[in-house]
């Protein structure tokens, strides 16, 4: 018998809205509407098919307050992450968007009406105070933290929902169930117990082993429940993962267990993040659910040190174990003992037993070299497919972004490079130079702020897809803000798969020397306010703040530049 869902009611919007779905729709071709951002439409879908109840919408000010204070709605309901619509002021303004508003919330992939929300509130957020209560710290390292501080519009709006449709997903389409129909396929097994496993990783034999015995344990079957939404920047892509699931589940005993993807965007928010997973698998059936140590956690923080501990998200889960519902099964870290060819939780191995393990970055490293992987540690099905998605790092593409003013020799420097690289071999390289991608003569124009700024997010899109297919992609706007320059950092790591290898290079000429050397013009011209919005001149250029390499053509040569640009790259095992 499936678990009761969150709040006692399964809040699936979709179907509650299905007999007024069409008139919806023809609502929404006249409203003022607002395209989603990748994160807003991960939310969006698990709060109209029920993964999130039991909200009905994204969080008005009291609820949001109340959230990030004490982990619970208004009402006091349970419910740890703010689940949140973020809108900037300009378009605020000029929707005239006011309580009582209705607005069109549209997919940003086809432009599709998914449903309309009714304003009940705008309201500022306090993002500073978001980032210490929800993630413990305002640490630009936390991923979420840093979408907070650079993705986050300035207001956020709370209202109800009404669902239109689901979003359309033409990948893995059978593997993709709302809670309504997880529930509905325990039911027709008559699964009694069900033992969710959360993951953002490949698994392989040690996981494979973990949820066997705990569903042995718990007399009980395996829901695999990976996301396929927004995880960290640089997890292995979804595509990879899934195929990697699907090897894997071969693997189970006969009906033990069963694939389904969660189209999740996670906020590796650690302890509050494993009580909100516990609740999204309780509205998808699940009876117990596995928390891992430091599960959803980031990593390091700007000092070096975990963010959370390794046992918080565990206790958190504990603490709140009557109002869950749900069991905490905690995660039992496997060891590989080949004395007798099987896998042992940790703390069960008898002293003075060989153990094998292998670490993450091990892994990692023998993908990237080529190196055997032993049959012990993974499926040779499973090692295929990461062979395939990633190739050694001399196969793999990257992305070498010049960042200065105009006439700071980035454009040598970036032509230079690619005579080089060319050379050498191996891969295709792809030059993109000028402030739009598809106009190299485009330095000369005037741009405001935001045209130069979503004029590089467009040279980020493209430099990603062609790393991800091996290409070696050298970009050379001036790109003036921080802001813009992480966002194109975050969209390689995020979508260029194996070649999600970013390096920023600050090409730190000074303006004096750029506007002296200049024989087209273009700063005489700036000056007399030809051209508006000129960086240098009436626009500013921020210094990054984190680079991986610093050049200046006053003080060194263009081969010397382009050598020290090679090197980093060997470095890296690149070249």
């Amino acid at each position: 018998m499936a678990n009761d869902p969150h709040g006692g009611v399964l809040k699936d919007l979709v179907a509650r809205d299905a007999g007024i779905s069409s008139r919806l729709r023809e609502e929404a071709a006249g409203l003022p509407d607002i395209v989603l951002t990748e994160r807003q439409l991960c939310d969006l879908e698990l709060l109209t098919n029920g993964g999130f109840s039991p909200l009905e919408g994204f969080m008005n000010q009291k609820d949001y307050t109340s959230v990030v204070d004490t982990l619970r709605l208004a009402d006091g309901t349970l419910f740890p992450m703010p689940i949140t619509l973020d809108v900037s002021k300009a378009r605020i303004e000029e929707l005239k968007i006011t309580a009582g508003s209705r607005l069109s919330l549209r997919d940003p992939r086809d432009d599709d009406a998914l449903a309309i929300i009714t304003v009940e509130d705008v309201y500022t957020p306090d993002r500073i105070k978001e980032a210490e209560k929800v993630f413990g710290a305002d640490d630009s390292a936390h991923p979420s933290v840093a979408y907070l501080r650079n993705r986050v519009q300035d207001f956020y709006i709370g209202g109800t929902v009404e669902a239109i449709q689901a979003p359309n997903h033409f990948d893995y389409v059978a593997l993709r169930y709302t809670p309504a129909e997880l529930r509905s396929h325990f039911k027709k097994l008559a699964w009694r117990k069900v033992v969710a496993f959360q993951t953002r990783n490949p698994m392989h034999r040690a996981h494979r082993e973990l949820t066997v015995r705990a569903a042995r344990q718990r007399q009980a079957n395996v829901l695999i429940h990976p996301v396929v939404g927004l995880t960290k920047p640089g997890d292995v892509d979804h595509y990879t993962r899934v195929r990697v699931y699907e090897a894997i589940m071969a693997k189970y005993p006969n009906g033990m267990g069963h694939l389904a993807l969660l189209p999740l965007a996670m906020r590796m928010a650690g302890p509050r993040e494993a009580v909100w997973h516990a609740i999204i698998r309780k509205n998808f059936g699940a009876t117990h659910f596995i928390v891992g140590r430091d599960h959803a956690g980031p990593g390091k923080n700007s000092q070096g040190k975990d963010f959370y501990g390794p046992y918080d998200a565990q206790d958190l889960v504990t603490k709140y174990h009557e109002e869950l519902k749900i069991e905490m099964v905690p995660f039992q870290q496997m060891t590989y003992l080949p004395s007798t060819d099987e896998y042992q939780p940790v703390d069960e191995v008898p002293k003075g037993v060989q153990t094998l393990d292998i670490s993450g970055t091990e892994l990692r490293r023998r993908l990237r070299t080529g190196a055997s992987i032993p049959d012990w540690f993974s499926y040779d099905a499973v090692v295929k497919t990461l062979r395939e998605s990633y190739p050694p790092r001399d196969k793999q593409g990257f992305v070498i972004f010049l960042t200065g003013l105009y006439n700071s020799g980035k454009d040598t420097i970036a032509k230079a490079l690619q005579v080089t690289f060319n050379q050498q071999g191996g891969r295709s390289v792809s030059l993109l130079l000028g402030e739009n991608v598809r106009d190299e003569s485009s330095i000369d124009k005037s741009y405001t702020t935001e045209e130069r700024h979503e004029n590089t997010q467009r040279i980020a899109f493209v430099s990603a897809e062609l790393a991800r297919a091996g290409a070696a992609v050298i970009a050379a706007p001036v790109a003036p803000l921080e802001l813009t320059r992480q966002n194109v950092k975050d969209t390689v790591l995020h979508s260029g798969g194996a070649g999600g290898n970013f390096f920023l290079i600050h090409v730190a000429t000074p303006l004096e020397h750029c506007e002296r050397t200049d024989r087209r013009g273009v700063y005489a011209r700036a000056r007399r306010g030809d051209i508006k919005g000129f960086v240098g001149v009436d626009a500013t250029y921020e210094k990054p703040e984190k680079v991986d390499l610093v050049v200046d053509i006053t003080t060194q040569n263009i081969p010397g530049i382009v050598h020290s640009i090679v090197l980093l790259l060997e470095a890296s095992s690149l070249l």
